[in-house]
């Protein structure tokens, strides 16, 4: 089978093509398949895959988890069961189903125990659902599990137009919340307003603080309520300043690359909480909440409540292009792996 293999550490943004043997990432056209190593084992022939900044981070040796070399990277993915394991009793052959795995999407086929699978629920596009497990987890576990966002409370969503933020705006609309979102960009802006965002604030080109007090203001609201933070950085640190008492932060990253010092004495006065969210180290610890957030977030992308932004999708050779869409931000939405015949697509569906 074709994978994409990760065989030194090292920037997954450089050409894969000409040479391999010193790049971080190749493409390997005659990697064994993988075999059912249970009863209750179903391989699946991966149809898409998402790319996440984690597997940007974990290839670079970034990541708080750090496979032996060489790997197989990848995360969440959709396809159709291949084959089953003679005590399956969920799936069969030609099913369509998504998951997560710790490692190893990125390639043709992947095994996974029956318990681990989804079914993909009809009228649901399976590129799509490909791309909902690790985003749309993370932000309905985080928001709904850990910061318990209902109906009227103000969710301010930094790094609005990536893939876990436009997930968070999407999960707050949908549970009642005002919403608030940060992107950078004129065309990010516009497309978080199609999603009925109560109010955009354009980094670039506004300050974060003013803007968010001028709306609040308007609306007669005393602060922002819960903050959704992948990001980290100078902007964690402004948009503190807009957190009411009693305030969730929610910290699920740092694409900006700098962690952000969260003062413990103003979260005393202020009476906040901090969640760290490691939504992976769930399927250890909490995998029953995982499984009931991932079947909610199924049956919401089946009734039409939530859209999953397919920005840009590559094939497998084309993965260094895919990376760069994630490290350079040019993506509204997730950024895709697609394994079929198909050219790629390459730009904004």
């Amino acid at each position: 089978m074709e994978a994409l293999v990760c065989r030194k550490l090292g920037d997954p943004t450089a050409p894969i093509s000409g040479g391999g043997a010193e790049k971080a990432i190749v493409v390997e056209k005659n990697h064994p398949i993988p075999e059912l190593v249970s009863p209750t084992s179903v391989r699946v022939r991966v149809k898409a895959t998402s790319l996440n900044y984690a597997n940007y981070l974990q290839i670079l040796g970034k990541y708080q988890e750090k496979p032996p070399l060489p790997f197989i990277p990848g995360s969440d993915y959709s396809g159709v069961v291949d084959a089953v394991g003679p005590s399956v009793s969920k799936f069969k052959v030609g099913d369509p189903v998504c998951s997560f795995a710790a490692l190893g999407s990125f390639a043709q086929f992947i095994v996974a125990d029956q318990t681990e699978l989804f079914g993909v629920p009809e009228g649901c596009d399976l590129v799509a659902a490909g791309a909902l497990p690790v985003a749309f987890g993370t932000s309905h576990v985080a928001l709904v599990h850990r910061a318990n966002l209902t109906s009227g409370q103000v969710l301010l969503v930094l790094g609005a137009a990536g893939g876990v933020g436009l997930a968070a705006v999407q999960i707050g609309k949908v549970v009642g919340a005002i919403v608030i979102a940060v992107a950078r960009g004129a065309e990010k802006v516009q497309y978080l307003k199609s999603l009925g965002v109560d109010h955009v604030v354009d980094s670039s080109t506004q300050n974060l603080i003013q803007s968010v007090k001028d709306f609040l203001k308007t609306r007669k609201l005393k602060g922002v309520d819960v903050l959704y933070d992948p990001v980290g950085g100078k902007l964690t640190k402004e948009a503190m300043k807009v957190l009411s008492w009693g305030g969730n932060i929610l910290v699920i990253g740092f694409a900006s690359g700098e962690i952000p010092v969260i003062p413990a004495n103003i979260a005393l006065v202020k009476n906040w909480t901090v969640h760290g969210l490691y939504w992976g180290s769930y399927r250890i610890h909490r995998p029953a909440v995982l499984e009931d957030s991932l079947k909610e977030l199924l049956s919401w992308v089946a009734r039409g409540l939530i859209t999953i932004r397919i920005s840009h999708t590559y094939r497998l050779p084309e993965a260094n292009l895919a990376f760069s869409a994630i490290k350079d931000r040019k993506a509204i939405g997730k950024v895709m792996l697609v394994l079929d015949d198909q050219t790629s697509v390459r730009s904004k569906l």
